[in-house]
């Protein structure tokens, strides 16, 4: 097995050595800097303060100069983009790639702080695989005018993530790039329905949760969201919600024709019961943390992967923020978790056999998603929760418990690993299936070669030692 590598954070995706000007920087001086190396892209800056004041591209400066006819001697600082969009260095990527295709810019500064230049990335180094192709993809999405657009560019995302998987990118690295590329689709889809209804002029904020919360969306997956808006007042609560009703619902039937089947259990936006105010959010959220009633956490626990995909951010970041504070204190709820994800089983049968499921429709196949995948994002959540953070990604989630229990960094390599060869698995009968949701993560070992079936064997293994870990610790 090889390991696959943690993504690199936003900081470290920066460009390292952005080509810098001063405002004051002929255009023909700019030309020249440009020409000399292979930026696309310079950063305006104040010389004494180091903080950004624009930026201008190679595409803006060639157009400023062919057609607009500007001199070669003018100052950048005329022609230059003001107030770029910025971010802080350590945000999350998720939150970039949001942010860059709401504003439709290709560029995003990142910046310390206190407001002084860190880098420079491009939207598709946020994606990372594949500029130009991804580039091309991206371009695909954001023109999307109706619906049979925003259907042939999905399927396309969905191929060319075959030919990825194919070619052996990693598991990770694919999982972040479909989901960065679906939350695209999602946020063009929200984008256009938004145009064809009224909605309140009110805070409100699509949210995804389960796989694509945690930025591991797969290729059979079905529909994960809800929606969440702050009504001027209490008492405008049911009638803010009725009018968010219909757009929620169009989006719910638009993603189904993308290739993304609504939720059989209904977690949607275009279900009264989760398209709800944030004091209510904040009530469900609430109620499960004080009385964790197995069945309400065992349909429940996707929601605490929630985060924001299209509109406001702010009030889904007040409701993490919340959430990290208030969850740690819930003994009784981490427990009750702890019981919940105890519960599943990994298919390992005594002598280290594989045991597969006894399904009269399906027999001798072991469901990957619930007795494989689940055994790592559970444990991963519970102790991400735990601790108060805001990272919803499973690898995330391990690396950061492991940090908190100073736990050997090869052992949790070993869990992430383990974790991404099950994905491996998920990913290759989904695609050899595909895509058939009944059959989508069942998998016959009998059909696995020897060193397959021994390499799934060694990453059930990792989830046995997982649950250990909760056993040890619940005292379970």
């Amino acid at each position: 097995m090889s390991t696959d590598p943690a993504p690199a954070p936003l900081r470290r995706l920066a460009r390292r050595r952005p080509l810098v000007v001063a405002p004051t920087t002929t255009l023909r001086e700019l030309t020249d800097a440009l020409s000399q190396g292979r930026e696309d892209a310079a950063v305006v800056a104040d010389v004494e303060s180091h903080l950004p004041l624009g930026i201008i591209t190679l595409r803006q400066l060639l157009h400023s100069i062919g057609f607009e006819r500007a001199s070669l001697d003018e100052p950048v600082a005329m022609r230059m983009v003001g107030a770029p969009l910025t971010l802080v260095a350590d945000a999350p990527l998720h939150r970039a790639k949001v942010l860059m295709a709401k504003r439709g810019v290709r560029h995003l500064l990142l910046v310390e702080p206190d407001g002084r230049l860190a880098g420079l990335v491009g939207q598709a180094e946020l994606l990372g695989i594949g500029a130009d192709e991804t580039e091309a993809l991206i371009v695909e999405i954001a023109a999307a005018r109706d619906l049979d657009a925003m259907v042939l560019a999905a399927d396309r995302v969905r191929r060319r993530g075959a030919e990825l998987f194919h070619s052996g990118l990693s598991v990770e690295a694919l999982c972040q790039w479909m989901s960065g590329l679906n939350d695209l689709i999602g946020m063009r889809i929200c984008e256009l329905i938004e145009d064809e209804h009224e909605l309140p002029a009110v805070p409100w904020c699509w949210l995804v949760f389960g796989s694509e919360g945690r930025l591991e969306q797969t290729f059979a997956t079905d529909q994960d969201n809800g929606l969440l808006f702050v009504p001027p007042t209490p008492a405008a609560t049911d009638e803010c919600r009725t009018a968010f009703l219909p757009f929620a619902q169009a989006v719910n039937t638009a993603l189904h024709h993308c290739g993304f089947p609504r939720c059989p259990g209904r977690i949607m936006g275009g279900n009264p019961d989760w398209c709800l105010s944030l004091e209510e959010w904040r009530q469900r959220f609430g109620d499960w943390l004080r009385v964790p009633e197995p069945e309400a956490l065992l349909h429940g626990t996707i929601f605490f992967d929630f985060r924001p995909l299209y509109g406001n951010a702010e009030p889904a970041d007040q409701l993490r923020a919340w959430l990290a504070e208030t969850a740690p204190d819930h003994a009784r709820f981490f427990r009750a978790l702890a019981e919940q994800t105890l519960a599943v089983a990994p298919p390992i049968g005594l002598g280290g056999r594989l045991r597969a499921q006894r399904d009269p429709d399906y027999p001798g196949r072991i469901d990957l998603k619930q007795r494989g995948a689940r055994l790592f994002t559970d444990p991963a959540r519970l102790w991400g929760l735990q601790l108060g953070s805001w990272a919803t990604n499973t690898a995330e989630r391990l690396r950061a418990a492991a940090a908190a229990h100073q736990q050997p960094g090869a052992d949790t390599a070993a869990e992430v690993e383990a974790f991404h060869l099950i994905q491996r698995f998920r990913i290759g009968q989904q695609l050899a299936t595909n895509g058939d949701h009944d059959i989508a993560n069942l998998i016959d070992p009998r059909g696995l070669s020897p060193l397959h079936r021994l390499m799934l064997k060694e990453a059930l293994r990792q989830a046995k030692t997982l649950q250990l870990q909760l056993r040890q610790q619940f005292q379970l």
